[in-house]
Protein backbone atom coordinates (compact mmCIF):
# COMPACT_ATOMS: atom_id res chain seq x y z
CA UNK A 1 0.00 0.00 0.00
CA UNK A 2 2.78 2.39 0.97
CA UNK A 3 4.61 1.53 -2.25
CA UNK A 4 1.52 2.28 -4.32
CA UNK A 5 1.09 5.65 -2.59
CA UNK A 6 4.74 6.47 -3.19
CA UNK A 7 4.49 5.55 -6.88
CA UNK A 8 1.32 7.64 -7.26
CA UNK A 9 2.92 10.60 -5.54
CA UNK A 10 6.03 10.27 -7.74
CA UNK A 11 3.91 10.08 -10.90
CA UNK A 12 1.96 13.16 -9.87
CA UNK A 13 5.17 15.00 -9.08
CA UNK A 14 6.71 14.11 -12.44
CA UNK A 15 3.51 15.03 -14.27
CA UNK A 16 3.37 18.36 -12.45
CA UNK A 17 7.01 19.07 -13.24
CA UNK A 18 6.55 18.24 -16.92
CA UNK A 19 3.46 20.44 -17.07
CA UNK A 20 5.32 23.33 -15.41
CA UNK A 21 8.40 23.06 -17.63
CA UNK A 22 6.86 22.30 -21.00
CA UNK A 23 3.06 22.71 -21.08
CA UNK A 24 2.06 25.64 -18.85
CA UNK A 25 0.99 28.41 -21.28
CA UNK A 26 3.06 31.15 -19.59
CA UNK A 27 6.41 31.46 -17.86
CA UNK A 28 5.12 33.79 -15.15
CA UNK A 29 1.78 35.07 -13.91
CA UNK A 30 0.93 38.41 -12.28
CA UNK A 31 -2.53 39.13 -10.84
CA UNK A 32 -4.08 42.33 -9.56
CA UNK A 33 -7.55 43.71 -8.81
CA UNK A 34 -8.74 47.08 -10.07
CA UNK A 35 -11.91 49.16 -10.18
CA UNK A 36 -11.32 49.69 -13.90
CA UNK A 37 -13.51 48.02 -16.49
CA UNK A 38 -11.89 45.69 -19.07
CA UNK A 39 -12.26 48.36 -21.79
CA UNK A 40 -10.44 50.93 -19.66
CA UNK A 41 -7.58 48.51 -18.92
CA UNK A 42 -7.45 47.76 -22.64
CA UNK A 43 -7.10 51.46 -23.49
CA UNK A 44 -4.41 52.06 -20.87
CA UNK A 45 -2.30 49.15 -22.12
CA UNK A 46 -2.65 50.49 -25.66
CA UNK A 47 -1.71 53.98 -24.50
CA UNK A 48 1.28 52.72 -22.51
CA UNK A 49 2.49 50.61 -25.45
CA UNK A 50 2.25 53.61 -27.81
CA UNK A 51 4.44 55.71 -25.48
CA UNK A 52 7.27 53.16 -25.39
CA UNK A 53 9.56 52.71 -28.39
CA UNK A 54 10.23 49.09 -27.44
CA UNK A 55 6.60 48.13 -26.69
CA UNK A 56 3.81 47.08 -29.05
CA UNK A 57 0.15 46.23 -28.78
CA UNK A 58 -0.11 43.07 -30.84
CA UNK A 59 -3.71 41.88 -31.05
CA UNK A 60 -6.93 41.43 -29.14
CA UNK A 61 -9.58 38.73 -29.09
CA UNK A 62 -11.94 41.02 -27.25
CA UNK A 63 -11.78 43.98 -24.86
CA UNK A 64 -10.76 41.73 -21.98
CA UNK A 65 -8.33 39.41 -23.78
CA UNK A 66 -5.39 40.96 -25.62
CA UNK A 67 -1.63 40.73 -26.10
CA UNK A 68 1.26 43.19 -25.95
CA UNK A 69 5.04 42.83 -26.16
CA UNK A 70 8.12 44.51 -24.72
CA UNK A 71 11.57 44.13 -26.31
CA UNK A 72 14.81 44.65 -24.41
CA UNK A 73 18.18 43.74 -25.95
CA UNK A 74 17.73 40.21 -27.38
CA UNK A 75 14.64 39.45 -25.28
CA UNK A 76 10.99 39.93 -26.19
CA UNK A 77 8.47 39.52 -23.42
CA UNK A 78 4.91 38.67 -24.41
CA UNK A 79 2.09 39.81 -22.11
CA UNK A 80 -1.31 38.14 -22.41
CA UNK A 81 -3.84 40.30 -20.55
CA UNK A 82 -7.00 38.55 -19.41
CA UNK A 83 -9.56 40.67 -17.53
CA UNK A 84 -12.72 39.34 -15.90
CA UNK A 85 -15.38 41.11 -13.88
CA UNK A 86 -15.56 39.86 -10.29
CA UNK A 87 -18.49 42.04 -9.22
CA UNK A 88 -20.14 45.39 -10.03
CA UNK A 89 -17.07 47.38 -9.02
CA UNK A 90 -14.01 45.16 -9.39
CA UNK A 91 -12.13 43.45 -12.21
CA UNK A 92 -9.46 40.76 -11.89
CA UNK A 93 -6.51 41.21 -14.24
CA UNK A 94 -4.32 38.21 -15.03
CA UNK A 95 -1.12 38.95 -16.94
CA UNK A 96 0.45 35.83 -18.42
CA UNK A 97 4.05 36.61 -19.32
CA UNK A 98 6.33 34.57 -21.58
CA UNK A 99 9.82 34.84 -22.99
CA UNK A 100 9.65 32.24 -25.75
CA UNK A 101 13.37 32.35 -26.55
CA UNK A 102 14.39 31.61 -22.96
CA UNK A 103 11.31 29.88 -21.61
CA UNK A 104 12.90 26.73 -20.16
CA UNK A 105 15.74 28.69 -18.55
CA UNK A 106 13.26 31.07 -16.92
CA UNK A 107 11.04 28.28 -15.59
CA UNK A 108 13.97 26.44 -14.07
CA UNK A 109 15.37 29.56 -12.42
CA UNK A 110 12.17 31.13 -11.10
CA UNK A 111 11.63 28.85 -8.06
CA UNK A 112 15.17 29.39 -6.78
CA UNK A 113 16.01 33.09 -7.29
CA UNK A 114 14.72 36.51 -8.31
CA UNK A 115 15.63 36.34 -11.99
CA UNK A 116 15.96 39.32 -14.33
CA UNK A 117 12.96 37.95 -16.20
CA UNK A 118 10.82 38.03 -13.04
CA UNK A 119 12.00 41.53 -12.14
CA UNK A 120 11.27 42.88 -15.65
CA UNK A 121 7.86 41.21 -15.65
CA UNK A 122 6.88 42.66 -12.28
CA UNK A 123 8.19 46.15 -13.02
CA UNK A 124 6.38 46.31 -16.38
CA UNK A 125 3.03 45.28 -14.95
CA UNK A 126 3.54 47.65 -12.02
CA UNK A 127 4.23 50.51 -14.45
CA UNK A 128 0.97 49.85 -16.29
CA UNK A 129 -0.92 49.40 -13.01
CA UNK A 130 0.35 52.75 -11.69
CA UNK A 131 -0.70 54.50 -14.91
CA UNK A 132 -4.11 52.85 -14.67
CA UNK A 133 -4.66 53.94 -11.08
CA UNK A 134 -3.66 57.52 -11.90
CA UNK A 135 -6.08 57.52 -14.81
CA UNK A 136 -8.97 56.30 -12.63
CA UNK A 137 -8.62 59.43 -10.50
CA UNK A 138 -9.07 61.67 -13.56
CA UNK A 139 -12.68 60.84 -14.45
CA UNK A 140 -16.00 59.68 -13.03
CA UNK A 141 -18.73 57.67 -14.73
CA UNK A 142 -22.25 57.03 -13.47
CA UNK A 143 -24.64 54.74 -15.31
CA UNK A 144 -28.11 56.28 -15.10
CA UNK A 145 -29.97 53.42 -16.77
CA UNK A 146 -32.64 53.43 -19.45
CA UNK A 147 -33.43 56.77 -21.05
CA UNK A 148 -34.47 58.32 -24.37
CA UNK A 149 -32.26 60.01 -26.95
CA UNK A 150 -34.12 63.25 -27.78
CA UNK A 151 -34.95 63.98 -31.39
CA UNK A 152 -32.78 66.73 -32.85
CA UNK A 153 -32.14 68.34 -36.21
CA UNK A 154 -28.43 68.98 -36.56
CA UNK A 155 -25.75 70.68 -38.59
CA UNK A 156 -22.83 68.23 -38.75
CA UNK A 157 -19.36 67.52 -40.04
CA UNK A 158 -18.72 63.81 -40.82
CA UNK A 159 -15.31 62.62 -39.57
CA UNK A 160 -13.24 59.48 -39.11
CA UNK A 161 -10.50 58.97 -36.53
CA UNK A 162 -9.53 56.95 -33.49
CA UNK A 163 -11.39 57.25 -30.21
CA UNK A 164 -8.48 59.11 -28.63
CA UNK A 165 -8.31 61.62 -31.49
CA UNK A 166 -12.05 62.27 -31.60
CA UNK A 167 -11.47 65.57 -29.81
CA UNK A 168 -9.04 66.69 -32.52
CA UNK A 169 -11.88 66.75 -35.03
CA UNK A 170 -14.16 68.55 -32.60
CA UNK A 171 -11.58 71.26 -31.98
CA UNK A 172 -10.81 71.59 -35.67
CA UNK A 173 -14.43 72.15 -36.72
CA UNK A 174 -15.99 73.85 -33.69
CA UNK A 175 -15.33 77.36 -35.00
CA UNK A 176 -16.44 76.45 -38.53
CA UNK A 177 -19.81 75.16 -37.32
CA UNK A 178 -20.41 77.97 -34.83
CA UNK A 179 -19.51 80.61 -37.46
CA UNK A 180 -21.77 78.94 -40.02
CA UNK A 181 -24.67 79.02 -37.55
CA UNK A 182 -24.09 82.69 -36.73
CA UNK A 183 -23.51 83.78 -40.36
CA UNK A 184 -26.75 82.21 -41.52
CA UNK A 185 -28.88 83.36 -38.60
CA UNK A 186 -29.64 79.81 -37.44
CA UNK A 187 -31.22 79.22 -34.04
CA UNK A 188 -29.26 76.80 -31.83
CA UNK A 189 -31.37 74.07 -30.23
CA UNK A 190 -29.09 72.24 -27.83
CA UNK A 191 -25.50 71.51 -26.99
CA UNK A 192 -22.72 70.19 -29.28
CA UNK A 193 -22.93 66.46 -29.91
CA UNK A 194 -20.97 63.55 -31.30
CA UNK A 195 -22.95 60.83 -33.07
CA UNK A 196 -20.91 57.68 -33.69
CA UNK A 197 -22.05 55.80 -36.78
CA UNK A 198 -19.46 53.01 -36.69
CA UNK A 199 -17.21 51.81 -33.85
CA UNK A 200 -14.49 49.24 -34.45
CA UNK A 201 -13.44 48.05 -30.97
CA UNK A 202 -10.47 46.10 -32.33
CA UNK A 203 -8.55 49.07 -33.75
CA UNK A 204 -10.45 51.82 -31.86
CA UNK A 205 -11.50 53.56 -35.06
CA UNK A 206 -14.77 55.48 -35.26
CA UNK A 207 -16.77 57.15 -38.00
CA UNK A 208 -18.73 59.96 -36.40
CA UNK A 209 -20.59 63.20 -36.91
CA UNK A 210 -19.71 66.30 -34.90
CA UNK A 211 -22.99 68.18 -34.67
CA UNK A 212 -24.65 71.39 -33.56
CA UNK A 213 -28.40 71.00 -32.95
CA UNK A 214 -30.43 73.73 -34.67
CA UNK A 215 -34.07 74.63 -35.19
CA UNK A 216 -35.12 73.20 -38.54
CA UNK A 217 -36.29 75.71 -41.14
CA UNK A 218 -37.71 75.42 -44.66
CA UNK A 219 -34.53 76.77 -46.27
CA UNK A 220 -31.15 75.49 -45.11
CA UNK A 221 -27.92 76.92 -46.59
CA UNK A 222 -25.47 74.48 -48.10
CA UNK A 223 -21.69 74.32 -47.75
CA UNK A 224 -19.14 71.72 -48.77
CA UNK A 225 -18.19 69.41 -45.92
CA UNK A 226 -21.30 70.22 -43.87
CA UNK A 227 -24.38 67.99 -43.76
CA UNK A 228 -27.77 68.07 -42.04
CA UNK A 229 -28.92 65.13 -39.93
CA UNK A 230 -32.11 64.23 -38.16
CA UNK A 231 -31.26 62.37 -34.98
CA UNK A 232 -34.28 60.24 -34.18
CA UNK A 233 -35.76 59.69 -30.76
CA UNK A 234 -34.63 56.27 -29.53
CA UNK A 235 -34.58 54.23 -26.36
CA UNK A 236 -31.07 53.99 -24.96
CA UNK A 237 -28.87 53.38 -21.95
CA UNK A 238 -27.51 56.58 -20.47
CA UNK A 239 -24.43 57.48 -18.42
CA UNK A 240 -22.99 60.71 -17.07
CA UNK A 241 -19.27 61.20 -17.63
CA UNK A 242 -17.17 63.78 -15.79
CA UNK A 243 -13.67 64.35 -17.08
CA UNK A 244 -11.62 65.31 -20.10
CA UNK A 245 -13.44 64.68 -23.39
CA UNK A 246 -10.35 62.82 -24.63
CA UNK A 247 -11.40 59.80 -22.59
CA UNK A 248 -15.19 60.06 -22.60
CA UNK A 249 -15.22 56.62 -24.22
CA UNK A 250 -14.68 55.21 -20.72
CA UNK A 251 -18.42 55.76 -20.29
CA UNK A 252 -19.02 53.72 -23.46
CA UNK A 253 -17.35 50.75 -21.78
CA UNK A 254 -19.38 51.33 -18.61
CA UNK A 255 -22.59 51.16 -20.62
CA UNK A 256 -21.48 48.02 -22.50
CA UNK A 257 -20.63 46.37 -19.18
CA UNK A 258 -23.97 47.37 -17.64
CA UNK A 259 -25.86 46.10 -20.69
CA UNK A 260 -24.05 42.75 -20.63
CA UNK A 261 -24.74 42.22 -16.92
CA UNK A 262 -28.40 43.12 -17.37
CA UNK A 263 -29.00 41.33 -20.68
CA UNK A 264 -29.80 44.50 -22.62
CA UNK A 265 -28.87 44.32 -26.33
CA UNK A 266 -27.25 47.49 -27.64
CA UNK A 267 -26.47 49.05 -31.00
CA UNK A 268 -22.83 50.09 -30.51
CA UNK A 269 -23.22 53.63 -31.83
CA UNK A 270 -22.65 55.97 -28.86
CA UNK A 271 -24.02 59.49 -28.82
CA UNK A 272 -22.41 62.16 -26.66
CA UNK A 273 -23.86 65.51 -25.55
CA UNK A 274 -21.28 67.98 -24.19
CA UNK A 275 -22.41 70.33 -21.43
CA UNK A 276 -19.08 72.09 -20.77
CA UNK A 277 -16.79 74.24 -22.90
CA UNK A 278 -13.18 73.06 -22.42
CA UNK A 279 -11.95 76.47 -23.59
CA UNK A 280 -13.26 77.89 -20.33
CA UNK A 281 -10.80 75.74 -18.36
CA UNK A 282 -11.62 74.72 -14.81
CA UNK A 283 -11.49 71.37 -13.07
CA UNK A 284 -11.94 68.63 -15.66
CA UNK A 285 -13.92 66.55 -13.16
CA UNK A 286 -16.57 69.28 -13.40
CA UNK A 287 -16.90 68.86 -17.18
CA UNK A 288 -20.09 66.97 -17.94
CA UNK A 289 -21.03 64.74 -20.85
CA UNK A 290 -24.24 62.79 -21.33
CA UNK A 291 -23.54 59.47 -23.03
CA UNK A 292 -26.22 57.40 -24.75
CA UNK A 293 -25.98 54.02 -26.48
CA UNK A 294 -29.16 52.94 -28.31
CA UNK A 295 -30.98 49.80 -27.20
CA UNK A 296 -31.46 47.27 -29.96
CA UNK A 297 -35.08 46.47 -30.62
CA UNK A 298 -35.87 42.82 -29.94
CA UNK A 299 -37.61 41.03 -32.80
Amino acid sequence: MAKKIALTATALLVAGLLWYLFIMPQDYLVRFHTKALPGTVNQIVKFWSAQRENASFVEQKNLGDFTSTLTQADTTLTFRWEISRKNDSTSLVKVKISDHAHSLKNRIGLPFSDTDFEKRSKSTVKEVYTLLQEHLSEFKTKVVGKAVIPEKHCLCVPLENTQLKKVTGMMQYYSKLSNFVAKNGMEPNGRPMVEVENWNTENDSIAYNFCFPIVKTDSLPQEKGIIYKQIKERKALKAIYNGNYLTSDRAWYALLDYAERNDIPLVKTPLEVFHSNPNMGGNELDWKTEIFIPIKERK
